[in-house]
C-alpha cells in the first residue's frame, strides 16, 4: 500500500484493520491455546505479554518473541536489535524490569549471523540487558531468530485488569521514523543510551506507585489489535476515539494504527490517575494522551468525527481464545 492510498474515513480505516496481517496474525494464538488446552487459569496465566510466575513477594516474568523470516532476511542487524528491544517491552508492559535474554538463531551463512548478533549485542549494551546463552545454527536453509527473556516485577500491570469506567491511555515515542520496508517505527537508534534506559523506568514505577494496573505493549497488531487483546483478556468493551490519536508529522492515521512502535504502550487506568499517568510519559518527552474508554460488554469500536463503528466482538468471535473464566451466579 502506497502513502497515497491510506484511507482517511472511518469505514475505510475499519476495513483496512480487519484485513491487516499483523492484526489477523494474532488469531494463531487462539488455535495454539485450543490445541494445548490453555486458559487464563493455566500456570503462567496465558494471554499476557509475559508468563507470570510468583516468586516470593515478587513475580518472575518469562516471555519469548519469534521474528518474521522476511524481516530477519531483509534487515538482519535491526532484527537482532529488536530481539532485545521487543522482549524488553513485554517485561516493561507488565511493570517489570528485564534480567537477561537467551536467543535461538538460524542462518545459511556466518556473515548474515554476524549482522543479527551484532544488532543484539548493540541493544544489549544500550539497555544493559545481558545475553546469557542460546542456540546457534549457521547451516540452516534461511535466517530465523527467536529471543526469550526473563524479568522481575514487584507489582504487576496485566492484560486482565482493565475495568469498566477506566480511561485508555496510549504512550508512544514519536521520535525517529519508519524502518523500511515494514510498518516498524523506530525511535531508538539515534537516541542516547542513558535516555533509553531512563525511559524503561516509567512503566515499573507506574505499577509500584499504584497508578496503573492494566495494559499491554503495542505489538505487531498495532494500537487497535492491542486494544482487542486487552478487551478480551479483561472481558470488557473498549472504544477508541481516533481523533485523540496523534501520529507523528506526515504519517497518515490509518498507517499509524497498524504501526509497530519501538516504544509504545496502551494502558487502562482509573479516571483519578489518568492525568498522572500521562504526565509521567510527557516528562520523558514521550507522546501520551487519553484515547478511549473501557465499559461493560465485548466489543472494540472506533469513533471518528461523530461516527462510530464496531470493529470486533470478542464474545461472538474470540480473538485470542483467552477470555476470563465465567463466574457462576450464586
Amino acid at each position: 500500500m502506497t502513502e497515497q492510498s491510506w484511507p482517511d474515513t472511518l469505514s475505510g480505516i475499519a476495513e483496512l484493520l480487519r484485513d491487516d496481517p499483523g492484526l489477523i496474525g494474532k488469531r494463531d494464538i487462539d488455535a495454539s491455546c485450543g490445541i494445548l488446552g490453555l486458559s487464563q487459569t493455566a500456570p503462567g496465566r496465558p494471554g499476557d505479554d509475559a508468563a507470570i510466575l510468583p516468586d516470593g513477594d515478587d513475580y518472575l516474568l518469562f516471555a519469548i518473541e519469534g521474528f518474521i523470516n522476511a524481516f530477519v532476511e531483509a534487515d538482519p542487524w535491526f532484527a537482532g536489535w529488536c530481539g532485545i528491544m521487543v522482549n524488553m517491552s513485554d517485561i516493561l508492559a507488565m511493570g517489570g524490569r528485564p534480567i537477561a535474554v537467551t536467543d535461538a538463531i538460524w542462518t545459511a551463512e556466518t556473515s548474515k549471523a554476524e549482522l543479527i548478533l551484532e544488532g543484539m549485542r548493540a541493544a544489549s549494551q544500550t539497555y544493559d540487558i545481558p545475553i546469557v546463552g542460546g542456540h546457534t545454527n549457521f547451516r540452516a536453509g534461511q535466517s530465523q531468530l527467536a529471543v526469550s527473556i526473563l524479568g522481575r516485577a514487584k507489582r504487576l500491570i496485566t492484560s486482565f485488569d482493565a475495568a469498566p469506567g477506566d480511561k485508555l491511555i496510549a504512550a508512544i515515542d514519536h521520535r525517529g521514523g519508519y524502518r523500511a520496508p515494514f510498518n516498524n517505527w523506530q525511535a531508538v537508534l539515534d537516541a542516547p543510551a542513558e535516555q533509553l534506559r531512563q525511559d524503561t523506568e516509567v512503566l515499573p514505577r507506574l505499577a509500584e506507585d499504584g497508578l496503573c494496573a492494566a495494559g499491554k505493549d503495542i505489538s505487531q497488531g498495532g494500537l487497535v489489535g492491542t486494544s482487542l487483546m486487552l478487551a478480551e483478556c479483561s472481558g470488557v468493551a473498549i472504544k477508541l476515539s481516533l481523533e485523540c490519536i496523534q501520529p507523528p508529522p506526515g504519517v497518515p492515521l490509518a498507517r499509524w494504527l497498524v504501526t509497530f512502535p519501538s516504544f509504545g504502550f496502551l494502558l487502562s487506568a482509573p479516571t483519578d490517575t489518568t492525568s498522572a499517568v500521562v504526565a509521567r510519559f510527557q516528562e520523558r518527552g514521550i507522546w501520551a494522551a487519553e484515547v478511549g474508554e473501557v465499559s461493560q460488554g465485548s466489543t472494540v469500536s472506533l469513533s471518528l468525527e461523530g461516527e462510530e463503528e464496531v470493529l470486533w466482538d470478542h464474545r461472538q468471535s474470540p480473538y485470542l481464545g483467552l477470555k476470563p473464566r465465567e463466574v457462576a451466579n450464586a
